[in-house]
C-alpha cells in the first residue's frame, strides 16, 4: 500500500475527490476546505508549506502560477511530496484511474519535489 496522500486544490471539481473516495476508499484524499485541510482562499505558497509539513501531494489544475510557486518553494530549501497537474483533456474518470495507479505503483518519495502533468508517461 502506498503512502501517497492527496490534497485536491479548491479549483478542481469536487467530483474528483468524491470519485476517489467512492472507487478507492483506501487512498487518503482531502480537498482544500475540508475540516483538517487548509481553508478556502489559502494562498498557494501556504498550501505548499501545508503539503510539505503534512506529507500530502497536491493535485491542481493551476498551470499558470503553481510552477512559479513550486520553484520558489524549492529555492527556499523547502520540499514537497509531489504535485500532480490535471490534464483538462482527461475525463474525471481517467484522472481518478491515473491517480489510483500512481498511488498503487509508487513509493512515497518517488515524486518528491516534482511537478508532474497527468497522464504520467514513463
Amino acid at each position: 500500500m502506498s503512502e501517497i496522500r492527496y490534497l485536491i486544490d479548491e479549483n478542481v471539481d469536487d467530483a474528483l475527490r468524491k470519485g476517489l473516495h467512492l472507487h478507492y476508499p483506501d487512498i487518503v484524499t482531502w480537498r482544500i476546505g475540508d475540516p483538517d485541510a487548509p481553508p478556502f482562499g489559502t494562498l498557494d505558497p501556504d498550501i505548499l508549506i501545508w503539503c510539505e509539513e503534512r506529507g500530502f501531494s497536491l493535485v491542481t489544475n493551476n498551470r499558470d502560477s503553481m510552477p512559479v510557486h513550486l520553484r520558489d518553494h524549492l529555492a527556499a530549501g523547502r520540499h514537497i511530496p509531489g504535485m500532480f497537474t490535471i490534464n483538462a483533456n482527461m475525463s474525471i474518470g481517467d484522472t481518478i484511474k491515473e491517480l489510483a495507479i500512481i498511488w498503487g505503483a509508487s513509493g512515497s518519495d518517488e515524486y518528491a519535489d516534482q511537478m508532474n502533468y497527468l497522464p504520467i508517461r514513463r
